[in-house]
């Protein structure tokens, strides 16, 4: 009898405690995912969706997103970090260069004819930060770093063949650094987010901006212009620009570790290599639309890329410069970001 009052006894409380356990067990959470991109866009429908999909199955369907493309959920691109930082979000994609100077040492894989191919300059930005640019996160808990595919010019009536051919002409940077690269080689650069290209293009605000191909679609650039000046890939990029997927560091702390571990397993390395490869995968379908519109594609040579490095060549002296004042060894962090880019594109 007393055995038998034990087992029940023994019973209902593991009855009790069951639905806490289980709770624990299956709580799941839901994340809202917001940036600036269009919902039509490549970076969109095969990274971000993607991204979000994978961890979503990953997690057994514990996390699930609610997502925002296009700024849905209100604020401008430059707030897209800080909406991450404060928790306004939970997950952001954005460029760090949308704040100028917030991230400077970070600014190194923007410099010109830096980046290789979008995957491996990728790998390199992210291992660069975590040995070298850690504390410029600290914000937020870092995803993904990441870059794109080499940058085209793209032009209303004129064709691209050496930096004379910018001279008068209104440009569209996103950044700190490429904005002061365009001045360098003779344009009038013109600071702006992705989706006020279109408008500015329309109205005569700018002549022309740079952007990689696969964001041309999304922006309706190849209808907006009709030369597209891009480099040829054996002697490097123009340019690249940066960009961070980031999580509210709250929200993450506050997951159950398993779900810690889904995140974790998305985060890193490779989670930076897939968006870099995915986003430069869509450079080509991109650029088939302007082939089959009849817009003009011209490629600057290596021997007219020489005058392009020349005149560019003073924005690495400052940005060296510039870290060494700030309390860095800029001339360590430049041959770093070096040695990581070509480390990664040979492995």
């Amino acid at each position: 009898m007393i055995q038998r009052r034990t087992l029940l006894q023994s019973g209902a409380a593991v009855a009790l405690g069951a639905p806490a356990l289980i709770g624990f067990a299956q709580q799941s959470v839901t994340l809202k995912f917001h940036t600036f991109m269009s919902p039509t866009s490549n970076v969109w429908l095969n990274m971000h969706r993607a991204w979000m999909d994978k961890v979503e199955k990953d997690s057994g369907g514990r996390i699930k997103f609610e997502a925002y493309p296009a700024m849905q959920l209100g604020g401008s691109p430059v707030q897209l970090f800080d909406q991450a930082k404060d928790g306004v979000v939970d997950i952001v994609w954005t460029l760090p260069g949308n704040t100028p100077g917030r991230f400077p040492r970070s600014e190194v894989f923007e410099l010109p004819f830096m980046m290789t191919n979008a995957e491996a300059t990728s790998k390199a930005f992210w291992e660069y930060v975590q040995t070298k640019a850690a504390d410029e996160f600290r914000e937020v808990k870092p995803i993904a770093f990441q870059v794109h595919g080499p940058g085209v010019f793209h032009i209303k009536n004129k064709a691209i063949n050496s930096p004379d051919d910018l001279r008068g002409l209104k440009m569209r940077g996103p950044t700190r650094q490429i904005t002061k690269m365009l001045g360098y080689l003779g344009a009038t650069p013109v600071g702006m987010p992705l989706p006020q290209i279109p408008d500015s293009l329309s109205k005569g605000v700018v002549d022309g901006c740079v952007i990689p191909w696969e964001v041309v679609p999304s922006i309706r650039v190849h209808e907006l212009t009709q030369f597209h000046s891009e480099f040829d890939s054996s002697g490097g990029a123009l340019y690249t620009t940066t960009f961070v997927m980031g999580m509210n560091q709250r929200k993450y702390d506050s997951l159950p570790p398993d779900l810690k571990k889904v995140i974790d397993d998305n985060s890193g390395l490779n989670a930076s290599a897939f968006l870099g490869r995915t986003q430069q995968a869509g450079d080509a379908p991109a650029r088939k639309l302007a082939v089959d519109r009849g817009n003009t594609i011209n490629t600057i040579g290596q021997a007219e890329a020489q005058e392009f490095r020349r005149r560019a060549r003073q924005m690495e002296v400052e940005w060296v410069q510039d870290m060494d004042r700030r309390g860095f060894n800029g001339r360590d962090l430049l041959e770093t970001a070096r040695k990581l880019i070509e480390k990664h594109t040979k492995a």
